[in-house]
């Protein structure tokens, strides 16, 4: 198969909390083979309340939260489950094994990922990139790197 990258990046700008439900929707729906998504940014940038936007469109039975402690959070949702990883306090990637990342991977279900940087050995080719930004109005920006897609 050859692979080729989606080519044009999308960014979506945040005002307000509704716009978080509405640009959550958006990428869903602009992404459909997307199951793996790449939430980077700094402290603050909203990445737990984009992953809570995100279940919330899954119709997940519980709201998201940060899983900083547990390092993963697994949702139910209509469509399956629905996980969220949050990798922050990993001091190195070594602490990632033994979590059976590759079967999350392969699963088919949503998984959203915080602090990928922290993994990156371990992180699949086919994730979409979201790298999020707080401007200092307290807008957010959502600058998404497209997918590989087989052909």
């Amino acid at each position: 198969m050859i692979e080729r990258h989606i080519q044009e990046k999308s960014t979506y700008s945040i005002h307000t909390l509704s716009d978080t439900d509405w640009v959550a929707s958006e990428i869903l729906q602009r992404y459909p083979e997307a199951r793996i998504f790449l939430l980077e940014g700094d402290l603050g940038a909203g990445k737990t309340t984009l992953v809570q936007a995100f279940c919330r469109y899954l119709s997940t039975r519980e709201q998201a939260k940060s899983p900083t402690f547990s390092i993963i959070n697994e949702y139910l949702s209509p469509g399956g489950p629905v996980y969220h990883f949050d990798f922050y306090r990993l001091e190195d990637e070594e602490e990632a094994t033994g979590l059976g990342l590759e079967e999350f991977w392969d699963s088919g279900s949503y998984c959203f990922i915080e602090w990928p940087e922290r993994i990156l050995s371990w992180l699949p080719q086919n994730a979409l990139h979201l790298n999020l930004s707080l401007e200092t109005e307290g807008n957010r920006i959502i600058q998404i790197t497209p997918l590989p897609v087989q052909i």
